[in-house]
């Protein structure tokens, strides 16, 4: 699937950024710039969908949306739809390496209302083409939104009775009474394809492939439950039956307890997996390369009863395994898939990635345990193969190496050859990098040498993530030019 290649793993939301977060603006563009000079094939990010609760990227109000919050308010100027003096003094977060979302979502979101008066008007045309090629999700997206601040953000199970139920009558009717603000929200989804289209077309320009992140579930507060209930496990309340999540491992001793509901794959069998192939469909149109998260969750899943303070009452439960993805690919074609295959996985899974020939995720600091036959160590990898020296949910290199046990720090040390203190993170690139998976690929924060305080997700925790950013002048043509002679080196 992969020439030999690598790759950086950077958050649009941890782009440097003027006005609180990254965005799809001027240094997105110099990020594909410094990639190309650093000599990279790939750019990896994570999921794009408008967050929800806890404000991650997995946790999202919609599986086929775009997250306003990452819309630029200068490309926005450049259209005429916004003001410079409507944004310049307002304040987005005075922290140059952290998100404050409370004030992207107080201060940012109102401003689009202006852009919206000033353009729907402007690209009516082009809007109405953008709706009729994506109806199957558009429009149910822009009400269920209009709805969720009609109602104070409450979840829509909440909602009245008949909303909440979709009654045909009344949908009809909030469709023809909250017009203007169902074309709001439908002029923000334009607008954020327009702005990502335009950078998607500049990666290819400068050799780059994007590489997007699907989560396997959605959230319970989301559109795609409030539109489709009968394919996931919900009572008639319309409360979970049971929850997502996984068995303790090495990150959690508790195991992890997500939250979302799981699907009725019995239903979305009988409709040959539709809504699934909608969903993998518009995501090869964002994207090159699509790594799916939770991969061993097809073959097996853990079920979890609702009401449970944490995961390890779950059950083990049947998957679709190979039926979803020969669904996927009679309608799609061949598809370029990453599979996170991480975590206990069983001879099932295995067997699965392999039969549909998805490379699996190698993540070098779950190497160092002393077993000599632990799968992360590279001696072990094969060449259909993505070597992660960590994920968004790891440590970085640094942080790992300051807080893991005795023994991990002794076998790295010796593994890595790592000698130098002040190059540690280079030389744990340098395994990765040097090994025979066809990809390798590391977080930004990897390269930059920071410590736990560039940490981008503690799994189990739902405060305090998902926040790091870069400064601007991290991604400077030194740091470009060192990355290039170590992927050079290893013919990436």
């Amino acid at each position: 699937m992969f020439q030999r290649s690598s790759g950086i793993l950077m958050p649009i939301t941890a782009l440097p950024s003027l006005y609180g977060i990254g965005t799809l603006g001027k240094e997105a563009y110099e990020f594909i710039d410094f990639l190309n000079r650093g000599g990279q094939s790939y750019w990896q990010i994570l999921p794009l969908g408008p967050t929800a609760f806890g404000d991650s990227p997995y946790q999202s109000f919609s599986s086929f949306a775009g997250n306003p919050y990452l819309l630029d308010l200068d490309l926005l100027r450049k259209e005429d739809l916004l003001k410079k003096e409507e944004f310049q003094e307002i304040d987005f977060g005075r922290n140059r390496e952290r998100v404050d979302y409370q004030k992207i979502f107080l201060n940012k979101i109102p401003l689009f209302k202006k852009a919206f008066q000033r353009g729907k008007a402007i690209y009516s045309r082009e809007i109405k083409q953008f709706v009729e090629e994506n109806s199957y999700w558009v429009k149910d997206y822009a009400l269920y939104m209009t709805l969720k601040f009609q109602y104070e953000l409450k979840p829509w199970k909440d909602w009245p009775k008949d909303i909440a139920k979709r009654n045909p009558r009344v949908v009809k009717y909030l469709e023809k009474e909250l017009k203007e603000e169902i074309d709001y929200w439908i002029f923000l989804q334009y607008i954020f394809l327009k702005q990502w289209g335009d950078i998607k077309k500049y990666a290819s320009e400068k050799d780059i492939k994007i590489i997007g992140d699907i989560p396997i579930y959605v959230a319970e507060d989301s559109v795609d439950t409030w539109i489709n209930p009968e394919i996931f496990l919900l009572d008639d309340d319309n409360l979970p039956l049971k929850v997502a999540g996984c068995p303790p491992d090495a990150f959690s001793s508790t195991g992890q307890l997500w939250g979302n509901p799981l699907y009725r794959w019995d239903v979305l069998e009988k409709s040959n997996f539709h809504w699934w192939i909608n969903r993998i469909k518009r995501h090869f149109f964002l994207y090159d390369v699509l790594r799916i998260d939770h991969f061993r969750g097809f073959e097996s899943y853990w079920a979890i009863p609702y009401g449970e303070k944490t995961a390890q009452r779950g059950q083990w439960q049947k998957g679709p395994d190979l039926k979803l993805f020969h669904a996927i690919e009679q309608s799609l074609g061949q598809v370029k898939i990453i599979a996170e295959d991480l975590g206990d996985l069983s001879p099932e899974v295995i067997e699965m990635r392999e039969s549909l020939g998805y490379p699996g995720m190698k993540v070098l600091q779950f190497a160092f345990d002393g077993n000599q036959q632990n799968p992360y160590l590279p001696h072990h990898y094969d060449k259909n193969s993505v070597v992660y020296t960590g994920t968004h949910d790891n440590d970085t290199i640094i942080g790992w190496l300051e807080k893991g046990t005795p023994k991990e720090i002794k076998m790295a040390k010796k593994y890595l050859n790592l000698n130098n203190q002040e190059r540690y993170h280079w030389d744990f690139i340098r395994g990765a990098w040097s090994s025979v998976a066809d990809l390798a690929i590391a977080p930004m924060q990897d390269f930059l040498g920071l410590d736990s305080g560039g940490r981008m997700n503690i799994p189990s925790t739902t405060q305090g993530n998902w926040q790091w950013r870069a400064k601007k002048e991290d991604l400077g043509p030194e740091l470009a030019e060192s990355i290039r002679k170590l992927t050079r080196l290893y013919g990436r």
